[in-house]
């Protein structure tokens, strides 16, 4: 699976991205809709009428779009890209994940705090861990080895996981298998994708392991 969350196998559906030409998974990728005046408008639950438009779960590649007129192009009719778009969506999908990761929390299938995640880590393997982007690196790297194969997902901000967990703040989680962690995974690791800078974006499954350096203390 790609940063950005696109499956690799080549069973299910797939779309056209209008940036890149390239094919894959919709759950990598963004759906756009016209609205009745032409306004590009992002569908992400994927159910506004039209025909979709498709674009990779990336910021420059939305940008990209926008710039190059790539929505009326596929639309084949004029469209008017909204001002501040790619902000939009970054904030959207963050607060998708987020509401996600409550769930899950509430489901009782999401553990926060490091003691906390580091005893669940020791009972098992787990669905995913879960950082702050803006964690300390020490803190971090310390509970990455004892995640096994479970993804790390570092896409959220130490205070939009504090969110789910309705505290101020969050840098480690461990999430446990089930229906509700599923869509958290794909939730986070589309926003990781479209947080990510170009080079990274396009570094594969071996991206999700790598986490940004910050400066904020463990909890």
């Amino acid at each position: 699976m790609t940063r950005g969350g696109r499956r690799k196998d080549r069973d299910g559906p797939e779309r056209r991205c209008v940036a890149t030409g390239e094919s894959g998974s919709p759950e990598g990728m963004i759906r756009f809709a016209l609205d009745p005046d032409g306004v590009v408008t992002p569908d992400l639950t994927e159910r506004l009428p039209g025909r979709g438009i498709w674009v990779t779960a990336r910021r420059d590649l939305v940008e990209k779009a926008a710039k190059k007129n790539l929505f009326a192009r596929s639309a084949k009719r004029q469209a008017t890209v909204p001002d501040g778009l790619a902000d939009q969506i970054e904030a959207a999908l963050a607060r998708r994940a987020v509401e996600a990761l409550g769930l899950a929390r509430k489901a009782g299938l999401a553990t926060a705090g490091f003691e906390k995640v580091r005893a669940r880590l020791k009972q098992g393997p787990v669905a995913a861990l879960i950082e702050a982007r803006d964690g300390s690196e020490q803190g971090r790297a310390r509970l990455r080895p004892m995640a096994g194969e479970a993804p790390v997902l570092a896409a959220l901000t130490a205070s939009e996981l504090g969110l789910a967990f309705g505290r101020d703040s969050v840098i480690h989680a461990a999430l446990d298998a089930g229906g509700a962690a599923e869509r958290v995974v794909r939730e986070v690791r589309r926003l990781d994708g479209f947080r990510a800078a170009p080079k990274e974006a396009q570094g594969g499954a071996e991206g999700e392991k790598r986490a940004s350096v910050g400066a904020m203390k463990d909890v």
